[in-house]
């Protein structure tokens, strides 16, 4: 009989497919004070895999991983047992300081799921250029997945 680990295993597919159906990423970085700093962010996947989302550039996070770029991120869902599933990430973060970059990842953040043409889009992107001045992009590079799927068990545990 197989693991039980390799029975909830999720495929490269499942994991890109979760992800881009989920909209809250749980960013953990290392805290001025030893302790994690976790927090709940919109994100978007970007084609090379990267996960990116925007915060204010004088934020705490932002000095966590400008000092320590490891990053550990979390995507979940399910409200039983029998229906949990997860993507856990560890990463690299990477600080973009660039305007046109931060305006591209909050249309990307913003426009997830929405359905939008690319004129709803440029007028997205217009209408973001003044929160993009104070802010940047946390683009976090994937270096190892952890994925699972309860539901895989087909109720049995």
């Amino acid at each position: 009989m197989p693991s039980r680990r390799k029975l909830i295993a999720m495929t490269e597919g499942e994991i890109a497919a979760f992800l881009d159906s989920r909209k809250t990423l749980i960013i953990v970085g290392n805290g001025r004070n030893g302790y994690p700093h976790a927090m709940p962010m919109w994100f978007a996947r970007a084609e090379d895999g990267s996960l990116c989302c925007t915060t204010f550039a004088k934020s705490q996070k932002v000095l966590n991983w400008k000092r320590d770029p490891k990053a550990t991120l979390l995507v979940e869902s399910g409200e039983e047992y029998a229906g949990l599933k997860g993507v856990m990430i560890e990463a690299r973060c990477e600080v973009v300081d660039d305007g046109d970059a931060v305006r591209d990842t909050l249309v990307a953040v913003n426009s997830r799921g929405r359905g939008l043409n690319a004129e709803q889009k440029a007028r997205l992107r217009e209408s973001v250029g003044g929160a993009a001045s104070k802010r940047v992009v946390l683009k976090f590079t994937p270096e190892r997945y952890v994925a699972w799927d309860h539901a895989k068990l087909g109720g049995r545990y």
